[in-house]
């Protein structure tokens, strides 16, 4: 059985989601694929001590502290190959950023292989389950371009200002598929 809880954030509202032991889920309001990776509709509990737990980093994020992904037990739902990439994304420093081909690179020799698509990382990225604790705001375009983002470019760019990332180097495009 899943759970959820809400937390009012500077950026909107958040749904977590929770086994009672694991997050399972953190979706911002109106993000793509929310609550995506959930197997059945979790039922509504404020009290589970995870949940706590969980909001107690959201609060230590949002007050400029840096709260460390590993502080809570996280069991993101999904594939080898998005469990390899996630657990890529948890290592991002904070108020730092990577590119889409670098941790391509990365699952490449993780696999094994010489190359990897900077696409299926990208596909993989923009399906992360656990937003901002898993912080796939922190992955953009090789040119600098803030692209892929299932909860909005604007508050990728809020969530990156917020955690100080020099910005001059980065952009919005003007057009695109993930816009």
């Amino acid at each position: 059985m899943f759970y959820s809880t809400t937390y009012q954030s500077p950026i909107g509202c958040l749904t977590l989601a929770s086994d009672r032991e694991r997050l399972v889920g953190l979706w911002i309001d109106g993000q793509k694929y929310h609550g995506g990776t959930m197997p059945e509709k979790p039922v509504e509990c404020d009290d589970i001590p995870l949940f706590v737990k969980a909001k107690d980093w959201l609060d230590s994020y949002f007050t400029g502290k840096k709260p460390d992904p590993s502080e809570l037990p996280l069991a993101p739902v999904g594939g080898t190959f998005r469990q390899g990439v996630w657990s890529i994304l948890r290592s991002i420093p904070y108020g730092e950023v990577t590119t889409y081909g670098d941790i391509a690179m990365r699952m490449a020799a993780k696999l094994g292989k010489t190359t990897m698509s900077a696409q299926a990382v990208g596909g993989a990225v923009g399906h992360n389950p656990i937003s901002i604790i898993v912080p796939c705001h922190r992955v953009v375009g090789s040119n600098g371009s803030l692209t892929g983002y299932a909860g909005g470019i604007a508050i990728k760019v809020r969530l990156l200002e917020h955690e100080g990332v020099e910005m001059n180097a980065l952009f919005v495009p003007k057009k695109g598929t993930a816009l």
